[in-house]
């Protein structure tokens, strides 16, 4: 401002004296107050015709950022503002719509995969049950043929009850209007329960299921942490062998009750191992559809121990086996979405 300022008064300088040489060169008092008044008025229009200039670029600014805005809220997600500025006001206004569109993006295709997903899984037991029922019709049908047909509904009728519920699982614990109530309780107890309630399908397979459980006490939601251990016990039952093997140990380190589930299966190759608590990921589908997986036992896993503030890791590799590691807080801090439960 001030360099812009002596410029100004510069140039009136010498304006006024190129004007004194026709119409002569008044006294002192008068030539500096011509000086002053021509250096003011350069100045002025000078800062006019910048204000302009910058206004318009302004307003072009402005334009763009309401343009995106109703472009957004119409649905069109793949907005991004390249309007670079050096005003950090708006320079952070177009980098926070970027990130909201970007975001909203994601989300949208999120959303369409989700749809896409359930629709895949719910059509194929359809199909299963609808081609199963319209051959029941053949009355020359033999009974064994008939029994086993009557198996196959069966069986695809409870896989689309088991994702009915799983579906309406997730979504309540991903609702922000969700009241958990937590009380302390004894994660090894829990597991031995959850180890006998699992006894005639492991049985069923030979499988050899060992325990190594410390006594270790947890504050959390004891229903929603059964949930867990039962998914991924049965999740290791399906995928492992007959004559195979199922490890189970319960450690604490540094305030945390450290699980971790290995076993003897068939493995998951490294590429679907980022994927693996995706809603409706299967590393490999043909095996889950026939063992009547949904692909959301995983994703309700992560979610139950994320509202634990715990983590979840697996490590795998085909033909060698899986291990999951869970780790959960012994002690819960307080939360919006958890209440202690009272007595």
């Amino acid at each position: 401002m001030i360099l812009s300022l002596a410029v100004c008064w510069t140039g009136a300088t010498y304006i006024s004296r190129y004007l004194y040489r026709y119409v002569g060169t008044p006294s002192a008092y008068f030539a500096q107050l011509i000086d002053v008044i021509l250096g003011v008025t350069i100045f002025i229009i000078c800062l006019s015709v910048l204000a302009l200039y910058f206004r318009h670029k302004e307003l072009a600014l402005l334009a763009a950022i309401i343009d995106a805005m109703r472009r957004i809220s119409k649905g069109d997600f793949s907005v991004k503002l390249d309007f670079p500025t050096r005003q950090s006001e708006f320079q952070t206004i177009v980098e926070s719509i970027n990130e909201m569109a970007g975001e909203l993006n994601r989300m949208e295709t999120m959303r369409q995969d989700f749809i896409s997903n359930v629709s895949h899984e719910i059509q194929s037991p359809l199909t299963s049950i609808q081609g199963f029922t319209a051959a029941l019709r053949n009355s020359a049908l033999p009974v064994d043929k008939r029994n086993h047909y009557l198996d196959i509904i069966e069986r695809e009728s409870r896989r689309l009850s088991q994702m009915s519920e799983n579906l309406l699982k997730l979504s309540s614990l991903e609702s922000d209007r969700s009241d958990f109530e937590t009380s302390r309780f004894r994660v090894d107890r829990q597991w031995r329960t959850v180890v006998l309630a699992s006894e005639p399908q492991w049985l069923a397979k030979e499988l050899q299921v060992d325990l190594e459980l410390e006594k270790v006490e947890v504050e959390g939601v004891e229903d929603l942490l059964g949930q867990v251990w039962v998914n991924l016990l049965h999740n290791s039952i399906k995928f492992t062998p007959n004559g195979g093997r199922i490890g189970i140990s319960l450690t604490k380190a540094n305030d945390n009750a450290v699980i971790r589930i290995s076993d003897s299966g068939i493995g998951i190759g490294e590429k679907d191992l980022p994927h693996l608590f995706e809603r409706f990921y299967k590393a490999d589908r043909s095996r889950n559809r026939s063992d009547g997986g949904s692909g959301l036992g995983l994703s309700i896993v992560k979610r139950i121990v994320d509202i634990h503030r715990g983590d979840v890791g697996v490590t795998s590799a085909p033909e060698e086996g899986t291990s999951f590691t869970v780790r959960i807080p012994c002690h819960w801090a307080d939360g919006p979405e958890v209440r202690r439960k009272k007595g």
